[in-house]
This record gives structure tokens, C-alpha cells and sequence, in this order.
């Protein structure tokens, strides 16, 4: 496993709630990860009382740092910048 972390296949990703709401994380797999925030069970506290709809965009090529480091700049954007890139990534 050592080597999947230094390695490019990290993404960072941004999932909508039911109540429009956009949740923004870090992973190898984005698919298994929306499967585990659906179930709850490995998901995110975020999604209690709400539910994901929809993985809305994503990153991909970075390594687990440099997806972190993006995750944190995405999570300090407005709302309208967070719209805008998924937007310009259609």
C-alpha cells in the first residue's frame, strides 16, 4: 500500500446532497467512495441527515498530498466558485 501513496491516483471529488448542499473529499476509488457515503456505514458525518445524490465533479492525477492540499482549497471557495468549476469541468 505504501506505493499507492505516493503514487498519481488520488482524486478529489464533490458530491451533491438532497438538500443542494456540496460535500468535497479525497480518495483512489471515487465510485466505492459514493457507494460508502450512500451506505453511511463508512461515510462521511456529513451525509447524516442528509443523502449524497450525486458525485457532481472530480480530479483526477494527484497524489494523496497534493489531493489534500486541493481538497482544502476547494473547501475554502464560495459557493458560486464551487458551481463554476463543476460547471467548467462539463
Amino acid at each position: 500500500m505504501a506505493a499507492a501513496l505516493g503514487s498519481n491516483h488520488w482524486f478529489v471529488y464533490m458530491i451533491e446532497a438532497d438538500d443542494g448542499a456540496l460535500y468535497t473529499g479525497v480518495t483512489t476509488d471515487v465510485e466505492r467512495r459514493f457507494s460508502e457515503h450512500c451506505q453511511g456505514r463508512k461515510g462521511a458525518k456529513y451525509f447524516r441527515g442528509r443523502q449524497p445524490v450525486a458525485v457532481v465533479y472530480q480530479e483526477t492525477g494527484h497524489t494523496r498530498s497534493s489531493a489534500c492540499q486541493r481538497e482544502a482549497e476547494i473547501k475554502k471557495l464560495k459557493r458560486e466558485q464551487k458551481q463554476r468549476l463543476i460547471e467548467d469541468a462539463r
